[in-house]
């Protein structure tokens, strides 16, 4: 029988969709459940709770139980998303570890950055920890890092078009917290065109980014997002915020120069200058940019880590 694994509750950036559907092809018996589809990928799922957003604390409960109910039976490994379980942990831990169910938490960013440790500690109730970077280790240290996975065959390189005003995307999830005005001021002062993608179903964001010449991520957080992978996938260069030490630390890791160009609101208009005036250095940093991915990126290697550890729970 293949090995039983349950992603849930969430979607967040089609992460647990991608897992799930590369690990079917790996020969796991894999599903994602969540507790609602997400608006912008309303069909990324295999089980939905369809409960909705304000429901009352009884009707999430009967719903979350009764699933509970129906697939602890069914399933070897419990894959936990963003800090959330089916029912509360409270519950959800001892009566996995009554039924010898194993269970991995797999943080994807804002359910740690910025918490202390006694508000993560719940983490070490799982049987392992994961988390996406090595910037993210600062606030989970022992945790497993696994990047984000891609289906690379859904991302084809788009050639670069040598322009006067070259286009810069950016794609915020939260205008606020990714910088959003800083991007908008910094272009202002540029010969560019600026697109800013937000609030629009994931197909139309992502023909969106293949129109780009240019993409700007984030400029506050310690690392980049799944826009940054799905951008260099494209061919894109990629301008964001790094740590410089989480950057030392994935090149030693995976034995790859990171070819993301690193910017702050401050310099963001000295760093996007010499990009908008060589369309050569934009071909070069695209190009590297793909080339990158498919080496730390490649959902189906991606897929073959989860194996790995879910066997030596």
């Amino acid at each position: 029988m293949p090995l039983r694994v349950l992603h849930l509750p969430v979607n967040l950036a089609g992460t647990g969709w991608s897992n799930v559907r590369a690990l079917r092809r790996k020969g796991v018996d894999a599903k994602l459940l969540v507790f609602r589809p997400q608006r912008w990928r309303p069909h990324e799922h295999d089980v939905s709770l369809d409960i909705p957003r304000g429901a009352g604390l009884l009707h999430r409960q009967a719903k979350q139980w009764r699933a509970l109910v129906r697939w602890l039976p069914r399933t070897d490994v419990f894959h936990f998303y963003f800090g959330h379980t089916l029912v509360p942990k409270a519950a959800m831990v001892p009566i996995m570890r009554a039924t010898r169910k194993k269970s991995l938490m797999h943080f994807l960013g804002d359910d740690i950055r910025g918490k202390s440790p006694e508000e993560l500690a719940y983490g070490r109730r799982f049987d392992r920890q994961v988390v996406g970077s090595y910037a993210a280790t600062r606030w989970v240290p022992d945790a497993t890092v696994v990047p984000p996975g891609l289906d690379l065959d859904e991302y084809r390189p788009v050639p670069p078009v040598e322009r006067e005003r070259p286009l810069v995307v950016h794609a915020p999830s939260h205008l606020e917290k990714k910088g959003t005005r800083h991007v908008v001021e910094a272009c202002a002062q540029l010969p560019v065109e600026l697109d800013v993608v937000h609030g629009v179903p994931n197909a139309e964001a992502r023909e969106r980014y293949r129109r780009a010449d240019i993409v700007v991520d984030q400029l506050h957080y310690l690392w980049h997002g799944v826009f940054t992978i799905e951008s260099m996938a494209l061919g894109k260069p990629v301008v964001t915020h790094l740590d410089e030490e989480a950057v030392r630390l994935t090149e030693e890791a995976f034995g790859v120069a990171v070819p993301i160009v690193r910017a702050t609101p401050d310099s963001l208009v000295d760093v996007l200058r010499p990009l908008v005036e060589s369309f050569e250095e934009r071909k070069r940093l695209g190009e590297a940019g793909r080339t990158y991915v498919e080496r730390v990126h490649d959902i189906d290697e991606i897929a073959d880590r989860f194996v790995e550890i879910y066997d030596s729970l």
